[in-house]
């Protein structure tokens, strides 16, 4: 029975992180809604037109949002992420969107909203194509960069597929500075460190300065054992990545699954749980028109939500692992301490810690 509880503390004097990106962004934990693990790369707006990535979903999810309260509970972006664009660039160099599933360019879907209060998120990727196959930046970065600016972009997205990981962090350094050239305030998400483990442990420190929040390990995918390979690997490197992260800059240990198919009920309240704990951002990837109340419930809770965008901006760690049992604390301001005790065997029912018949705490 996978599950996790919160309880407050008093905590210990912390050490802040180091510099971060200057552009004034991602001061907090990002928090929004993100197309690709409910939505994949599903471009059949025939056979599917009501779950194909087109103009249209979008502009739904960003009605969701202001309707079901996702933008009152602090969500604030519409993230659009691979197989939007056309496959081949406009005759001046330009990314362009499919015409038949965004008819009115991305410029138009990001008034659309704008006028709702929220944010436009868009994805590309460092090398010459994206993950599906799409036009990639390198050889673009200024051109790419302008454009999203000249569209009111918010947020990109870069992806590290089909780059020699040699020329990662010059790449990344490099959009980095275009999209400041821009003079527009582009939240900048990166995958360098991700792409560049498998060679050589990344430069925390450069990418901190380089980017307001990056992927360090796998996809994530709608299933436990996916979640719980996250959690492995961020307690096992959290020596090396904890430090680096703080206002400005987050570890990003991908999308929240919360309210898709394959998570129990506990499952997704320790994902939750485990996310707001790691000050990561709060992306969830599921179809908002049609969610479960309860799974919406979670997403939108309160208390949750405000440890993960405490301003002290620590990020938690993993103090314990005994059997099956995990500890993972996050210092928060006020002098208080979150701590999230998670039980990650699968099987049986609840069990207690410390003596048989178990200890009782307020499960936020």
């Amino acid at each position: 029975m996978c599950r996790a509880v919160f309880l407050l503390a008093l905590t210990v004097l912390v050490c802040p992180a180091a510099e971060a990106l200057d552009n004034g962004l991602a001061l907090k934990p990002t928090m929004g809604w993100l197309h690709w693990e409910r939505f994949m790369c599903n471009t059949d707006c025939y056979k599917d037109p009501n779950n194909c990535i087109s103009e249209r979903l979008y502009m739904q999810m960003a009605d969701v949002m202001v309707k079901e309260g996702w933008k009152e509970a602090g969500y604030e972006y519409v993230c659009i992420d691979d197989c939007w664009p056309s496959h081949q660039r406009d005759a001046k160099g330009r990314l362009q969107a499919d015409p038949k599933r965004f008819p009115g360019g991305i410029k138009k879907l990001a008034d659309y909203v704008h006028s709702k209060g929220l944010k436009l998120g868009i994805y590309a990727d460092v090398g010459k194509n994206t993950c599906a196959g799409y036009p990639g930046s390198l050889g673009y970065y200024e051109t790419d960069a302008q454009t999203f600016a000249d569209w009111d972009v918010d947020l990109l997205k870069f992806d590290g597929c089909y780059m020699d990981w040699k020329l990662l962090g010059e790449g990344y350094m490099n959009m980095s500075r275009a999209l400041n050239k821009t003079g527009r305030s582009i939240l900048y998400s990166c995958e360098w460190p991700l792409y560049e483990w498998p060679h050589k442990q990344p430069d925390y420190k450069a990418i901190r300065e380089t980017c307001n929040h990056w992927r360090n390990f796998d996809d994530v995918y709608d299933s436990w054992s996916s979640i719980k390979s996250i959690l492995d690997w961020t307690a096992s490197h959290q020596d090396t990545i904890a430090p680096s992260a703080g206002p400005g800059g987050w570890n990003d240990p991908d999308m929240l699954v919360i309210g898709n198919f394959g998570l129990s009920h506990d499952q997704q309240e320790s994902q939750m749980a485990l996310w707001a704990i790691m000050a990561a951002p709060l992306l969830v990837s599921n179809d908002l028109r049609d969610i479960c109340p309860r799974s919406k419930k979670l997403l939108q809770n309160t208390d949750i939500i405000a440890i993960s965008q405490d301003p002290l901006g620590k990020q938690g760690q993993c103090t314990i692992k005994v059997d099956s049992f995990e500890v993972w604390e996050r210092p928060l301001s006020k002098k208080r301490l979150a701590i999230a005790v998670l039980n990650t065997q699968e099987i049986g029912g609840p069990r207690g810690f410390f003596h048989q018949s178990g200890s009782w705490l307020e499960d936020l």
